[in-house]
This record gives C-alpha cells, structure tokens and sequence, in this order.
C-alpha cells in the first residue's frame, strides 16, 4: 500500500474520529496533529486531495478537520489560488465553516498576495450569504496578531463598505467582528467609519463597534 493513499488515509481518520465518545475540539486537534505530523513531508497535492475527500463526507467536523489539515500543512497552504480556495468552500453552510476557512486559508492566501482584492471583493458581492460572510472574516487573518496579522485599514475597510447595507445576521455579525479586530491598530479610522455609515449601518454593528472603541469590550457588563 502507498503510505500517501488517498482512500486509506480518509479510512484511518474516519475510524479514529469515529472511534471517540467525545468529538470535541481538543480531541478533533489532538487526532489532527497526529495526521499532520505524518504528512509532513508529503506533497500538497495529496493533503488537498485528502482535504477534498473529507469535506465530501459532509459532516461539518470533519470539514473543519480538513481545512485544519491545510493550514499547518505549509506547502499546501501556499499553493492556494482562488480556484482551489472555491473548491475547499464549495457546500459552505455554517458560520463554524467559514469561521475556520477565512481566518486559515482564505485570510492567509489573501495576506500573501496568493489572492488579490479582486477575489475577496466579488465573494463580497455574492448571492450566497456565506460567502458574503468569508470576504469579511478573511480580513481577520490581516489584523489579529494571534493570527500573523499586522494590521491593514485599507483593505479591510474596503471589504466592510461593500457590505455595509447588508441585513443578513451572519453578515451583519461578520462586519461587527471585522471593525472591531481593526480598532487596535487605527480607532480614529473605524470611528470615522461608523460615523459616516451611521444611517446604513445595523444597530448591532454601530453598538458593538462603538462599544469596543469606548471601552474595549464588545458587550461591556452594565
């Protein structure tokens, strides 16, 4: 047997998956780091192959292990272009989907120069709502430091004006998080944007952002 076979490994993380009483995030990491550690040295053709192969499963844990498995799996993740990058986001359904895809693959590509504007601006423009959401939580991989950003007002204001109007809760909440993982490094440039959208901006978003730049919580206990 090939020690790279697609279909064997897809088996042997099913099973092991499978195989816990509970499928926890620490535990789901600790099986993860394990499959990473012994793909190390493999090419990136077969991580993505195997990526592909457990989103197909469905499930969203393990569409979350897969994306995982590419964001520790460097020479995978710096092959990514947009076309890949759409096939790893195909079937999208959930804020925990796009919530560990645009912080770990899509941000990262587009922080690297793998993706231009231009590609996170037109899933901005999408008709799917999750997609909509990926364009903003992307910006996180340009401004939290946990992540490896190192701030950039411009192109993360650029993406939060094309969604301004935007009533869709998982958006409306998506552009909350984007301004307020902004307000470190520029308050005066978030505050002057909340100011001059204040008629289009949802309540949530002017609250929440307002919120973080007056006391640098979110939801500051009464």
């Amino acid at each position: 047997m090939n020690e790279w076979d697609t279909p064997q490994l897809l088996k042997e993380i099913q099973s092991t998956i499978e195989a816990q009483d509970e499928r926890s995030t620490a535990n789901l990491r600790e099986i993860r780091r394990s499959f990473s550690a012994r793909l190390k040295s493999t090419e990136p053709q077969v991580v993505f192959d195997l990526a592909l192969a457990l989103i197909a499963l469905g499930s969203s844990h393990y569409r979350w292990f897969a994306y995982e498995l590419i964001h520790f799996h460097r020479p995978t993740l710096y092959m990514l272009d947009a076309p890949l990058l759409e096939r790893l986001g195909q079937g999208m359904q959930d804020w925990p989907d796009t919530d560990t895809f645009a912080p770990y693959l899509s941000g990262v590509a587009w922080r690297r120069g793998q993706i231009g504007d231009e590609v996170i601006h037109r899933w901005a423009r999408s008709d799917d709502r999750w997609w909509r959401r990926v364009a903003l939580v992307s910006t996180i991989a340009l401004n939290t430091k946990a992540r490896g950003g190192t701030g950039d007002v411009a192109r993360t204001l650029a993406v939060c004006e094309l969604l301004v109007e935007d009533r869709d809760d998982m958006v409306v909440k998506a552009l909350s998080w984007a301004l307020r993982e902004l307000v470190p490094y520029d308050p005066a440039a978030v505050r002057d944007f909340v100011e001059r959208h204040k008629q289009a901006l949802a309540a949530r978003v002017s609250r929440e952002v307002r919120n973080k730049l007056e006391t640098g919580l979110k939801n500051p206990r009464r």
